[in-house]
């Protein structure tokens, strides 16, 4: 307990003299201090508030040119989130539309009843939601989940409705295996469902019918005791910002984005993109997530989703403007 307490008064007096030093220094940017416990120790990590200072002056001091390209970074068509983080004020930007027909390659599916995510019995509703499309098209599905204790419970909940009709389904777990090793297994089996979370959301390219099933517990938008996002809304809000539209709402867009990437790789994949969270179409927000998607067809009837993936020829498939978006967001 004194090697202890001696640890903790060495960290805590290296990091006051941290903000002495960074009050003297005039052009010393705003950082944001804190802890992280874990099994082994605790790592003190100091983040800056914003970068956008820092990069302007390394700009300003690179004649050349900068080029930043991603699938992700538009939310709602607009880059103001990306240029305004990095203090690109002067930044020209362009967006090319994909090349993949989405509406009629995929289906947006949000089912019904699934209820409030904070609610207690919010898994067990996404589970229901879930294995009706999971067992029709024989796993081939991510099941992708904000957090690693929804990974746990979809995997006990899914595993019980694998069990108890017999289906020859291989269930994946993040944490049974190494993410590679979990990737090429999916690749490997006639009909696997993986379960996984934040590391599985992006740079993750399964082609074709293997992977034509992808499921979206909820909304990805960040835990609020996030101890960087806090700093960051409470510095927003004493500019006389808005951190919901401005920081939490583009971050959840392109977090969104990065997941429903999962579904389509190729000009001729197909499938059916659920997200079991009814916000998307309910509140006010869900438009600028709806419009930072790409332009699937929406559907809210489950026999749909699962004639989508039940058919083996999409192509015959079509859908106009109006098909888009639901009454009330068009």
């Amino acid at each position: 307990a004194r090697e202890l307490r001696e640890r903790l008064a060495g960290w805590l007096s290296a990091l006051e003299g941290r903000d002495e030093g960074d009050a003297a220094d005039p052009d010393a940017m705003p950082e944001i201090l804190w802890a992280e416990v874990h099994q082994s120790g605790v790592t003190l990590h100091a983040t800056p508030l914003s970068v956008a200072e820092t990069f302007r002056r390394h700009r300003q001091g690179s004649a050349r040119a900068w080029i930043f390209t991603s699938a992700t970074l538009a939310v709602a068509g607009r880059f103001d989130h990306f240029t305004a983080a990095m203090g690109l004020e002067d930044a020209r930007t362009l967006r090319w539309e994909s090349p993949f027909d989405f509406a009629r390659h995929a289906l947006l599916y949000v089912p019904r009843g699934c209820g409030d995510p904070a609610a207690a019995d919010f898994a067990r509703r996404v589970a229901e939601a879930a294995w009706p499309l999971v067992e029709a098209n024989h796993g081939r599905a991510f099941l992708l989940c904000t957090s690693l204790r929804m990974v746990e419970r979809q995997a006990e909940l899914l595993g019980q409705r694998i069990r108890a009709a017999d289906a020859s389904i291989e269930l994946l777990v993040q944490g049974q295996a190494s993410r590679l090793a979990l990737i090429e297994r999916f690749r490997a089996s006639p009909n696997p469902l993986l379960i996984g979370s934040a590391s599985f959301w992006e740079g993750v390219d399964v082609v074709g019918r293997q992977l034509s099933l992808v499921i979206i517990d909820k909304l990805p938008f960040a835990a609020p005791d996030d101890p960087i996002l806090r700093a960051r809304i409470e510095a927003m809000r004493r500019d006389g910002g808005d951190p919901f539209r401005q920081i939490q709402l583009p971050a959840a867009a392109m977090a969104l984005k990065q997941g429903a990437g999962r579904l389509i790789r190729s000009e001729n994949d197909r499938g059916v993109l659920a997200i079991c969270d009814e916000r998307l179409l309910t509140k006010s927000y869900g438009r600028s997530l709806v419009q930072s998607l790409p332009p699937f067809r929406i559907g809210r009837d489950e026999g749909e989703a699962i004639a989508w993936l039940a058919d083996a020829d999409f192509s015959a498939r079509s859908a106009t403007s109006a098909d888009r978006l639901p009454a009330g967001l068009g």
